[in-house]
């Protein structure tokens, strides 16, 4: 099953004007955007080819705000650790900071300007979209769609009154991982466990 994750980014300069040595504070919990952008792609000694993840930097409105669109199957220079992957996103940004057009900063990662209210409605409006919210009802016992799901979850931040009302509007599911309150890049982990375990290869007996 091919996934696809979209991760509301409240605080980050869409500009990329924060330093990679304070990714926490000045950068926004840049640190937690970097953490789950390499938990959702990164295996021992691969990439997830069938993942795909937007993060969407709405600090500014539009014109000012972003979107980063990373393809699995086309992802070049992402490395397992935080510092790395958040310079990739910046540069991303910080090169697009004076375009009004998309542009593809490295293989398989297209930044762009956005409407962050229309991003989130495109999403919501995929066949298989859910809301990974601590409020959900579990995972674990969610009928997935067979060919690919979608998910909308938020940074450390609680999403703003405007995306909460497109979230309840959408009539998508709304799941959990599980009881405690966790990081996204947890979450990434706990989504991508459970797909996994419902893959064919994974139910099929070892063979004689």
């Amino acid at each position: 099953m091919r996934r696809a994750f979209l991760l509301l980014a409240h605080r980050v300069p869409p500009r990329g004007e924060f330093s990679l040595n304070d990714l926490a504070g000045l950068g926004g919990r840049m640190d937690e955007v970097a953490r789950f952008v390499s938990t959702a792609f990164t295996l021992s000694n691969d990439l997830r080819r069938d993942t795909e993840v937007t993060v969407l930097f709405s600090a500014e409105p539009p014109p000012r705000a972003r979107r980063i669109d990373l393809a699995g199957d086309r992802l070049r220079y992402l490395n397992p650790d935080e510092r790395s992957t958040a310079a990739l996103l910046k540069n991303a940004l910080a090169r697009t900071a004076d375009l009004p057009r998309e542009l593809e900063s490295s293989p398989g990662l297209r930044v762009a300007p956005c409407d962050p209210a229309g991003v989130l409605r495109e999403f919501l409006q995929r066949p298989g979209a859910a809301w990974l919210t601590e409020s959900g009802g579990p995972l674990a016992a969610w009928e997935a769609p067979p060919e690919r799901a979608t998910f909308v979850l938020s940074d450390p931040f609680e999403p703003t009154p405007a995306e909460q009302a497109l979230l309840e509007a959408s009539g998508v599911p709304r799941l959990s991982v599980g009881p405690r309150s966790l990081r996204a890049s947890q979450v990434a982990d706990a989504v991508h466990r459970e797909l996994d375990l419902r893959a064919p290869s994974a139910r099929a007996p070892p063979d004689a």
